[in-house]
């Protein structure tokens, strides 16, 4: 267990901790509440202006300051009153009930363990890449705001992600600095006893020993291992060194520290959480560690241990095509896991790859951590309503013969953390219009507030953020440009790219091939004459990286950066190396619209429009992703048909002369179609309606409340039943599923009969159950959904046994005569009260 007064005791001596006030700094700095909650900027920026604007760290700025600076700073009654204030706040922020303790107070949840493999909490800690992580850190924001009782869990990366170099020739170059742990705002978890925190895992050859950390995060925490370790084995040190490094072995050491020793570390804190929310695939590990512990509890089997815990087990996938799953080769996953299987959770190898393939049988089929996170949980998601569709898709096959609409895969759509996202001036507008606490409950009436804003304040807010981004782009571009050793020339000139009164469009991405980031380039003489018009001009702001081992990727990058060097170009085309965090928040704040533009389903969900909302810009993207359910003509402007086209070449072609049709025709002459006080009048409606009716909806407010209400609750109220009495549940469920799968074979459906009268079918069925108990199954009539109608089951009652049939029951269902009693057929399916079918038994048998 470990004490309230370690866990917060830095490892690293840190000095001028004599001095009065400093511990109050530490506590501002220490929590990443300052990331989204601004009010403490002021306290760094006086501290050292210079190093907080370069790096946003408030850790290292505290760390960096003389005795001097932190004397002649604290002795200034102004300063003290303002830190006492804020810690103040901090405090009382943090023991208030919230949301969660006002809407759910009997609530059996006591704990949701989130695992993720990257969290974007601020630049100040870079173990993010991208969306994965941004969509993390938000949600584990939203639930310190809103008091839901998460907690992270992920790794501490030595690297990170790769930072990005623009060299002379538009080529990106991959650099990987040093992520000094002293310099970051995270603390050693420490024990009673002082000592840190070390965790061990068996490993082939060498054990392996993981340290952990702590970093605050409002009222809740995120927990962080990392493998370097002195008394490690040297490759086993550099596990954890890069995000999205390395080759296969790699990754699944990661994962393996991930989920194994996440969950072993959160039972070394005393943790027991109801939940487990994997956040991808990568996490999936911990269902097995989680079903390990639980078996060292109770003395059940791993297969009744598992039946027991997957039920508190979330899994939320962001994966569009089947290539993104994580797989491991068998050889591979038994170096690993072999042991593990074995002695800890006594199963065969055999028995341990069949959770991750489609075809236990076939020995060639690598083993896929999705498959495992589903077999494992008792619940799955997508991350839009679009991509919960495709998801069905893609996890088809281990539902054979189960109606596409029924295999188990819900979603909730993603939000962003708005306080995170706006600007400073967005916060004041909305402040003055909803209130400082809109983001901390219930959003539904944010909406009416926006809609009363006038004209005349929106744009003065819209051109105020476009002159903030121009100035920054600018500052930005100079420095990078100095740094790749560009002429004095040219270092000037970008002192005077752009114009803030011109219509800026702006994106940043991975660059990926299916995110088409080109698709704009598709014609650059078009392009250009669009940037280059004399009395509605466009101008771009852009970002982005590609993976190191991605060459497409990078190839873009470099067509990028051909086109802007053009000289008629030159001024009207800005891109940002480096894409972080940072620089994602001055872009979202500050464009006048947002492009996004990948192939249609591969965007699961997509969050960087989302972030423009608040700050009043416009989206124009694919319907892809939460675009597909957000858009309406009077929020932003649409590119393609709403279908799939796959990777043809041709329609990339016609998308992009879609593109340059919609800016010509719609969204050029409605931003520069003004009135007689100089507004854009149609132009300002389109935003207050983006702000108003979107901004709440796709927010990680709504997001997280979603997932307490329609996930964790149920999960941890089903759990709490599955553990009673050392898990009894769980033998009588696993008693239930090997009766089905010896006896299920056996089952026949006879002879049916049809009566229609009176506007009423009426449906008679012979069911023949052999040695299956009839409480053991369900049967129903089924139809198939026609247009936007739902499909339908109805249960049969059983109504008298057969003469002569052992264990055969006649069947009836009486329906209204609304369609066709051809449209009818009869299914039998799996019953057992409290089991989530099919994701917990997929057998079903249909008469036709």
């Amino acid at each position: 267990m470990i004490s309230d007064a370690s866990v917060n005791r830095p490892l690293y001596g840190l000095r001028h901790t004599d001095i009065e006030g400093f511990d109050a700094l530490a506590e501002l700095a220490l929590d990443m509440r300052s990331s989204w909650n601004h009010a403490s900027d002021q306290i760094w920026r006086a501290l050292d202006p210079d190093l907080w604007a370069l790096t946003r760290n408030p850790w290292v700025v505290l760390q960096t300051a003389s005795r001097d600076a932190l004397q002649r700073t604290l002795a200034e009654p102004a300063f003290r009153e303002q830190l006492t204030a804020l810690v103040q706040a901090r405090r009382e922020a943090a023991e208030a009930p919230a949301w969660f303790q006002q809407t759910h107070p009997q609530a059996p949840l006591n704990c949701v363990a989130y695992f993720s493999m990257e969290f974007m909490l601020s630049e100040a800690l870079p173990i993010y890449s991208g969306g994965l992580g941004n969509v993390a850190g938000d949600q584990l924001k939203a639930a310190a705001d809103l008091g839901v009782p998460v907690i992270g869990v992920g790794l501490l990366y030595q690297q990170g992600y790769f930072r990005q170099m623009i060299d002379g020739d538009g080529a990106q170059q991959a650099l990987y600095p040093y992520n000094d742990p002293g310099q970051l705002p995270v603390t050693p978890l420490r024990g009673a006893d002082g000592e840190w925190l070390r965790l061990k895992l068996d490993l082939p050859g060498h054990p392996i020993w993981l340290r952990a950390w702590q970093v605050q995060v409002g009222r809740t925490q995120l927990y962080l291992l990392d493998s370097n370790d002195v008394a490690n084995y040297p490759p086993y040190r550099g596990i954890t060194s890069e995000l999205y490094g390395g080759g296969p072995d790699l990754r699944l050491m990661q994962e393996l520290i991930l989920g194994i020793g996440g969950w072993r570390l959160l039972a070394a804190l005393g943790i027991e959480p109801a939940v487990c929310h994997l956040n991808e695939g990568h996490a999936a590990l911990a269902v097995l560690e989680r079903a390990r512990s639980f078996m060292q509890a109770t003395g059940q089997s791993f297969e009744a241990a598992l039946a027991v815990t997957r039920a508190g087990n979330l899994f939320t996938t962001h994966t569009a095509v089947a290539a993104g799953f994580d797989r491991f080769t068998p050889e591979l996953v038994e170096h690993c896991l072999g042991d593990y299987a074995r002695t800890q959770l006594g199963i065969t190898l055999h028995d341990l790859l069949a959770l991750g393939r489609r075809n236990p049988e076939d020995a060639s089929e690598p083993f896929n951590m999705a498959y495992l996170a589903i077999r494992g949980s008792g619940a799955v998601n997508g991350v839009s309503r679009l991509h919960g569709e495709v998801s069905r898709e893609l996890f088809a096959p281990l539902f054979p013969r189960w109606p596409l609409a029924e295999v188990p895969i819900g979603h909730v759509t993603n939000g962003v953390h708005v306080p995170t996202w706006d600007s400073a001036a967005a916060d004041e507008l909305w402040t003055r219009a909803c209130g400082k606490d809109r983001w901390l409950g219930a959003t539904e009436e944010l909406e009416q507030h926006i809609q009363c804003l006038p004209d005349a304040d929106l744009w003065r807010f819209r051109m105020a953020a476009s002159e903030a981004l121009i100035d920054y782009a600018r500052e930005r571009l100079s420095h990078q440009l100095a740094a790749a050793g560009a002429s004095p020339e040219a270092v000037k000139d970008a002192g005077c790219a752009c114009d803030c009164n011109v219509l800026t469009l702006g994106f940043a991405r991975r660059f990926a091939t299916y995110k088409r980031p080109n698709l704009l380039l598709h014609d650059p003489e078009r392009l250009l004459r669009l940037l280059t018009d004399d009395q509605r001009p466009v101008q771009l702001v852009i970002a982005g990286k590609a993976h190191p081992a991605d060459r497409p990727g990078q190839a873009l990058i470099r067509q990028w950066q051909q086109f802007i060097r053009r000289p008629e170009v030159r001024g009207r085309v800005i891109f940002l190396g480096d894409y972080d965090m940072h620089v994602a928040e001055q872009l979202v704040q500050g464009v006048d619209v947002w492009l996004n533009s990948p192939r249609r389903p591969w965007e699961a969900s997509g969050t960087s429009g989302m972030k423009v909302l608040v700050n009043g810009g416009l989206n124009l993207s694919e319907l892809d992703g939460w675009w597909a359910e957000a858009y309406r003509p009077e929020v932003g402007w649409a590119l393609g048909d709403g279908r799939e086209h796959g990777d043809d070449p041709a329609w990339d072609a016609a998308e992009a002369e879609a593109l340059y049709d919609l800016l010509e025709h719609e969204v050029i002459p409605a931003f520069y179609s003004r009135d007689e006080q100089g507004i854009p009048t149609a132009w300002v409606a389109r935003m207050r309606e983006s702000m108003a009716r979107l901004t709440p909806q796709f927010s990680s407010n709504r997001t997280v409340r979603e997932y307490t209400e329609r996930y964790y609750l149920p999960a941890a109220k089903a759990y709490r039943e599955r553990t009673a009495d050392k898990g009894a549940f769980g033998l009588r469920l696993l008693e239930w599923h090997r009766t089905l799968e010896h006896k299920w074979a056996a089952l026949r459906i006879g002879e049916m009969t049809i009566e229609t009268e009176n506007d009423q079918h009426r449906f008679e069925v012979q069911v023949y159950l052999d040695d299956l108990g009839p409480e053991m199954v369900r049967v129903e009539l089924y139809a198939d959904g026609v247009g936007d109608n739902s499909a339908e089951h109805i249960a049969m009652e059983r109504v008298r046994p057969l003469v002569g049939a052992a264990n055969g029951y006649a069947y009836h269902a009486e329906i209204a005569a609304s369609r066709p009693a051809a449209d009818y057929t009869v299914r039998i399916l799996p019953q057992f009260d409290g089991a989530a079918i099919p994701l917990e038994d997929a057998h079903i048998l249909w008469q036709q």
